[in-house]
């Protein structure tokens, strides 16, 4: 691999661990272990989940949109930390103020997401959990249903693991 490719890998590494530290565990709003708020209940894709069916162990919730930008570089990394958990985590994408279920419906087909996705268009379950503009938004809940950390902006799969793994997933 040339030098100068080597280099900028590291750099993108760096500027994701760095946003994940100012951004994500370090963050106040959302990871102050308050409990979690309820899931919406429409369903995307994939199986029904609620909180409470998931207690006992750590999740992942990540709001997104069709229309958002940011959430397509998040993507790939989303469904590649789905499907290595291998049931010690949860991942749960919530689809936040999409007007168009279509939309959110061809977002999830084209990024081939096997985990399971709900629905939140009016944004009121998002708001509950701190989510303002800035998409995407994931919070990791602990195995006992608290809030531990936000972690805003696009993540990589590196960083989506480290957030998961400090609460035991």
């Amino acid at each position: 691999m040339p030098r100068s490719r080597t280099l900028l890998i590291s750099a993108v590494v760096a500027a994701g661990v760095v946003a994940f530290v100012v951004f994500g565990l370090a963050a106040g709003g959302g990871g102050n272990g308050r409990p979690a708020p309820a899931l919406p209940g429409e369903r995307l894709s994939g199986p029904t989940v609620t909180l409470a069916a998931l207690r006992g162990r750590p999740v992942l919730v990540d709001f997104w949109a069709s229309w958002c930008e940011a959430c397509e570089q998040e993507a790939s990394a989303l469904e590649a930390v789905s499907r290595g958990l291998h049931g010690r985590a949860t991942l749960v994408g919530v689809n936040w103020e999409d007007l168009s279920r279509a939309n959110a419906r061809k977002f999830i087909r084209s990024y081939a997401w096997t985990f399971p996705n709900l629905r939140d268009p009016d944004g009121t379950v998002g708001r509950r959990y701190g989510v303002t503009s800035f998409l995407p938004s994931a919070f990791v809940i602990d195995s006992a249903g608290r809030l531990r950390a936000t972690l805003r902006g696009p993540q990589t799969r590196q960083t989506l693991t480290h957030a998961l793994a400090s609460v035991g997933g």
